[in-house]
């Protein structure tokens, strides 16, 4: 059975437990990092030299990094599916894997940490407001991208699709206003209808 650390709360362990979920493969979670603590034991961080989360354990195999878990996953447990087998399709969701730890989730982070873990005497609206100006470009990149294509990697659920929508999960619930954008509510609403997505998309933020 696979094992996945990793507290419900983190966006990359939600990002984990989608995949192995829409694989179809039994899994236990064990909670850990902040509240939980584990991550700063010896033994997690022998398996996980940077004591973050999530980490998967299959069969004595660990591997940490939460897209390139994903990707592990639909390789070795949904290849044809979350894993195209088509090259380009499957470069394509790797881009945009890749586009999001690089590109949207360094430009939300300020605002979700603003507003959701941060003290509202402690907030720094100046860092909201750059953290707002850097992703709604970005955005506006997805919802042009889902105006011509049913999913992020083409006409198929895949890998891709996955990331994206646990971050747009976390940006769309910020308590701040929302730029309506069509296609992106139309492709998440979607996402949230997958039974793999349950109690993750439905997931308050905190």
């Amino acid at each position: 059975m696979l094992r996945i650390w990793g507290r419900m709360n983190s966006i990359n362990v939600m990002k984990v437990v989608w995949a192995v979920r829409e694989a179809g493969v039994p899994f236990e979670r064990v909670d850990a990092g902040r509240q939980f603590g584990i991550v700063d034991t010896a033994d997690y961080q022998a398996m996980n030299p940077n004591g973050l989360v999530p980490l998967l354990d299959d069969d004595g195999y660990l591997l940490w990094e939460s897209n390139v878990i994903v990707r592990y996953l639909a390789a070795r447990y949904a290849t044809g599916t979350l894993y195209p087998e088509d090259l380009q399709a499957r470069f394509t969701a790797e881009r945009w894997m890749d586009w999001q730890q690089t590109r949207l989730n360094p430009a939300t982070k300020g605002s979700f940490w603003q507003w959701i873990r941060t003290p509202e005497a402690e907030r720094q609206p100046a860092q909201i407001e750059a953290s707002n100006a850097a992703t709604e470009p970005l955005m506006a990149i997805v919802d042009a991208h889902l105006a011509r294509h049913r999913y992020m990697a083409g006409e198929q659920f895949t890998m891709a699709d996955i990331p994206i929508a646990c971050e747009i999960h976390r940006w769309s619930n910020l308590p701040q206003p929302q730029v309506e954008r069509p296609n992106i509510a139309r492709w998440y609403a979607e996402m949230r209808n997958r039974p793999a997505a349950r109690e993750l998309l439905d997931a308050p933020l905190s």
